[in-house]
């Protein structure tokens, strides 16, 4: 099959390229998850978070917003000792006030996917060059985490996560799975 750009050979990075980018998620654990990662990614490799994300889940307690927002700075300490996670103080610190901030969102999956107008947008790139590194969309949402108390949200991070979450279909129009996810609209459509 034919895949984006920046899906490496490595069958982690496929099977995530094919069955989980750019799929519209709603299920707020599941998007709470990925936005934690997404700032565990920032100035590193995706397919190096996807390498440590099961440790992640290990010991960032499922990624359970409520236990995570109060995680310790004893287990902060714990946490920096482990190899199988990106040991960035800041990120682990970030990790715990994004989950309190989370639990004060109202309606997270209304107000991210709010930044989209509720249904995601499909874009019908032909290249690598087409696709953005960050929209006035990804910018606002990054405004509004900023302000309601999330940190490593930068527009770019946020872009990243639109698209990995299904907020932005940005498969290129000669990938195998950009048939199926042009025409999603809305729910959770895994690829053939």
């Amino acid at each position: 099959m034919q895949r984006c750009y920046w899906c490496t050979s490595d069958p982690l990075y496929q099977a995530y390229h094919d069955h989980e980018w750019g799929v519209p998620l709603r299920d707020p654990q599941r998007l709470f998850e990925l936005l934690v990662l997404e700032g565990f990614q920032a100035g590193l490799s995706w397919i190096t978070i996807l390498k440590k994300r099961a440790r992640y889940r290990e010991v960032l307690f499922g990624f359970d917003a409520r236990r995570l927002a109060a995680m310790t700075d004893a287990e902060i300490d714990i946490r920096m000792q482990d190899p199988g996670i990106i040991r960035n103080r800041m990120k682990l610190n970030a990790a715990r006030q994004n989950a309190q901030a989370w639990l004060r969102l109202e309606d997270p999956v209304t107000f991210l996917w709010s930044f989209v107008g509720g249904a995601p947008l499909i874009n019908h790139f032909a290249s690598r060059a087409e696709v953005p590194t960050q929209t006035p969309q990804a910018q606002a949402m990054s405004k509004a985490l900023k302000k309601a108390g999330f940190s490593f949200v930068g527009p770019t991070i946020c872009y990243a996560y639109m698209q990995s979450s299904g907020m932005v279909m940005d498969h290129t129009t000669d990938c195998g799975c950009y048939p199926q996810l042009s025409q999603a609209r809305s729910g959770e459509t895994a690829p053939g």
